[in-house]
């Protein structure tokens, strides 16, 4: 069940409009999804400001546009003593998984005037990296491999996969602030068999405030794309 939605108390001014960020708690990842759908056509049509979502999903496995049914390892009698959903979606990439101590980022935004998809996740992976390092994680991408990588480029520690539809991006990223990694188990993530997924708290060796992280998040962004945080 989803808690209420709050805005943070601050927007991000860029151009004409604002971005405004809002911390959503706790969301299913379909109603998630309906609310980014929702969002991106009111940003399309300029009846709502860009957006930044930040929230965590329950436990559920998602699966990309060209996700094959094998990289889903788990029978459905198991999925349900689990207690994990499993979601055909829109965006681009494979199948991944998203749960609780997952920071997950949803960026609703004007592409046009800015740059194009392969501009757009790139300069995601480099927001995120930027974040690692507030927390003391030095982070890398790996050619040919969206994403987000320890320095070794051996433990994945962020997902990005993104849709594109009528200017306006939707879906974003997932930073493993400190999920269940065994929940990865049960599925290839991201179609990735030769290195493994790790979070913030098992590289640190300490627990990760995911707040904190969330708040690294909405500033990095508004660097990122070049936007101006205007606080109440």
């Amino acid at each position: 069940m989803a808690t209420r939605p709050s805005t943070d108390g601050a927007e991000i001014a860029a151009g004409e409009g604002t971005c405004r960020v809002i911390k959503a708690g706790v969301v299913d990842y379909r109603e998630a999804w309906d609310w980014q759908v929702r969002i991106a056509s009111a940003v399309r049509d300029g009846s709502e400001p860009e957006t930044l979502l930040l929230l965590e999903h329950p436990h559920t496995y998602t699966r990309g546009r060209l996700a094959p049914d094998s990289d889903l390892l788990l029978d459905e009698a198991t999925l349900a003593a689990r207690g994990i959903a499993v979601v055909e979606t829109d965006r681009g990439g494979l199948i991944t998984y998203h749960g609780p101590g997952q920071l997950i980022a949803y960026p609703i935004i004007r592409l046009r005037g800015r740059g194009g998809p392969h501009w757009y996740v790139r300069t995601l992976e480099q927001v995120i990296i930027s974040v690692l390092a507030e927390f003391g994680l030095e982070a890398t991408t790996v050619d040919g491999r969206t994403g987000v990588w320890t320095s070794d480029q051996q433990r994945k520690i962020a997902a990005i996969g993104v849709k594109i539809a009528g200017g306006v991006a939707y879906h974003g990223f997932a930073i493993n602030v400190d999920p269940d990694l065994t929940m990865f188990d049960g599925i290839i993530p991201c179609g990735i068999t030769d290195r493994t997924v790790t979070s913030m708290a098992a590289e640190l060796g300490r627990a990760v405030n995911i707040d904190a992280v969330a708040a690294s998040v909405a500033h990095g962004l508004c660097k990122g794309f070049g936007l101006v945080r205007k606080l109440d």
